[in-house]
């Protein structure tokens, strides 16, 4: 059963983004900057009115990161949490900034995130794990394993993949925040380079920079703070959860897929709310296969049908299972700390109805999944 009992309704006051891309000629606390400013000037506060802050980053930039970027706004005295959660950092501080709000301690919160992610494959393990040796610390390498079984598991064709990366590349090219925006046919995506059999480039989503950034706010506090409440949404479940012993070890969440299940159970029970009542989601699509496992795991599709839902464009901006409508990580890009509030950024701006050329319509519930590296795996519902 859920534990989680808040005590105060909160709200997203404000949220900022940073282009995810390459910008070689910023450095991590500038692009930080260009997402904080627009947050606090989109929830109508000020740096001042700001009582703690939580910064999600994964690579090493120097100590106390989150300190350094906001000393550029003045150094004021307040708690400053730095988070590495793998993938899940940046909702992981998101999280954080919730449960700090609920529980009565603060009245307001900011939760930024940052990266610059090098080139190249990324390594989740020490230098010295035997697994960068044999090939276990490969990322899409795991993906393309749990792609393989699950074609054989549930007969899905190659081209059903393929669907999300050509679905992926048709919202983001209505975004104009995305790191890659041109789009492709499924052939060409299929054609693309073979990164881990049957993984090919465009179904693997791009190492990026960028920056993003959330204000949130007790509800009971909007007035005092002078915020707009018809601009705010409400976040109807905030839920944080980790591996469970299974005799094996554990594992990376997106190759053992329905790690997200306890995470889902626990938010739809916290929000009240079920898979029927979502109207768009966000989910870690790191590789295509991550999109259909996550929607089978949050329950919002049976297990093992995903990829006819997407085959059918279910999950199109036009379906009725609108999934990852600002591209996602297959073309927003995929800067760790940055992630995990983008997908907020994005939720919050649909619930709005300000996404432009690709707002979905009537969307009143939106759900935000993220899984990182260690079992981590964040599930958030906003509703307006």
């Amino acid at each position: 059963m859920t534990q989680f009992n808040p005590g105060r309704e909160v709200v997203v006051a404000g949220v900022g983004l940073h282009p995810f891309g390459r910008f070689p000629e910023k450095d991590l606390a500038t692009l930080a900057m260009e997402a904080v400013l627009p947050a606090l000037q989109d929830a109508g506060v000020g740096w001042k009115d700001i009582p703690v802050a939580y910064f999600g980053h994964v690579y090493y930039h120097g100590m106390s990161v989150g300190e350094t970027a906001l000393a550029n706004l003045g150094l004021t005295g307040i708690p400053i949490i730095n988070v590495e959660n793998a993938c899940s950092s940046g909702s992981t501080a998101f999280w954080q900034a919730y449960w700090g709000i609920a529980t009565g301690i603060y009245d307001m919160a900011l939760a930024f995130g940052a990266e610059k992610v090098p080139r190249g494959p990324v390594t989740v393990t020490p230098e010295e794990s035997p697994e960068r040796y044999i090939g276990g610390d490969h990322m899409m390498a795991g993906y393309a394993l749990r792609m393989r079984r699950y074609m054989e598991e549930t007969g899905a064709p190659a081209t059903a993949f393929a669907q999300a990366a050509v679905k992926a590349r048709q919202n983001a090219s209505l975004n104009p925040y995305a790191h890659r925006k041109q789009e492709y046919s499924l052939e060409e995506v299929l054609q693309s380079r073979l990164i881990a059999d049957p993984l090919t480039l465009y179904q693997c989503c791009p190492t990026s920079e960028g920056a993003a950034a959330a204000v949130l706010c007790a509800a009971d506090s909007l007035d005092r703070y002078g915020i707009n409440k018809e601009r705010t949404v409400r976040i109807a479940a905030a839920v944080l959860t980790s591996g469970s012993y299974n005799g094996k070890g554990s594992d990376h969440s997106a190759f053992s897929p329905y790690r997200t299940e306890p995470g889902a159970v626990k938010a739809y029970e916290m929000s009240g709310l079920g898979p029927e009542d979502v109207d768009l989601v966000q989910v870690h699509d790191a590789a295509t296969i991550g999109e259909l496992q996550q929607l089978e795991a949050l329950g919002l599709v049976p297990p093992g049908e995903a990829w006819k839902a997407t085959a059918e464009g279910r999950t199109a901006l036009t379906g009725d299972l609108p999934t990852n409508t600002d591209g996602g990580l297959l073309a927003m890009g995929h800067p760790f700390g940055a992630t995990g509030i983008r997908m907020i950024h994005e939720t919050v701006t649909q619930l709005r109805h300000e996404a432009g050329p690709r707002q979905v319509k009537n969307a009143k519930v939106g759900l935000a999944q993220c899984s990182g590296a260690g079992d981590v795996t964040t599930v958030h519902i906003l509703t307006k």
